[in-house]
This record gives structure tokens, C-alpha cells and sequence, in this order.
């Protein structure tokens, strides 16, 4: 794997991981159930960010079929994300 696409995949990671800390920091002082969605949401981000490359090289699928689940991780993630803003 190249090492700037890793490195970029990584930085997503820890944003995505340091948002959903901060979001959940924020549900734990104020309550609020929209924070725990905000925070769910981007730890489904940050894990879709790195998932299609770990299945690709670790199970040996195809690269469409990697890009598929982590399409249906980040959608999940953006769907915590949506019904956070709507409630």
C-alpha cells in the first residue's frame, strides 16, 4: 500500500476519532442525546475510512466489493449524523 494514501487514510482516522471524543465529551456534560449520534456517527466515519483498504488486503476481495462496505459504513455513519441534527 502506498504510503501517502495511507497516511492520508490515518489522519482521517485520528480526525474522525477526535471529533466523536469531543462530541461524546459534550453528551457526558450536557446530556444531550443529538451528541451521542454526532459521536456514534463519526466513529462509523473514521472506521469506514480505513476499512476498504484493511479488507482489501487482508481478505483478498475485490477493490469493489471493499469500497461497498465501506460505503455502507460511512452512510451508516452520516445517517447517526442526520438524525443528530433533526432531533
Amino acid at each position: 500500500m502506498e504510503a501517502s494514501f495511507l497516511i492520508a487514510k490515518l489522519i482521517t482516522l485520528v480526525l474522525s476519532l477526535a471529533i466523536a471524543y469531543l462530541a461524546y465529551h459534550g453528551y457526558r456534560r450536557s446530556g444531550q442525546k443529538p451528541m451521542l449520534y454526532v459521536s456514534s456517527g463519526f466513529v462509523f466515519i473514521g472506521a469506514g475510512a480505513i476499512c476498504e483498504g484493511l479488507i482489501y488486503q487482508l481478505f483478498g476481495t475485490t477493490i469493489a466489493s471493499a469500497a461497498l462496505v465501506q460505503a455502507v459504513i460511512v452512510s451508516s455513519g452520516m445517517v447517526l449524523v442526520l438524525i443528530s441534527l433533526t432531533k
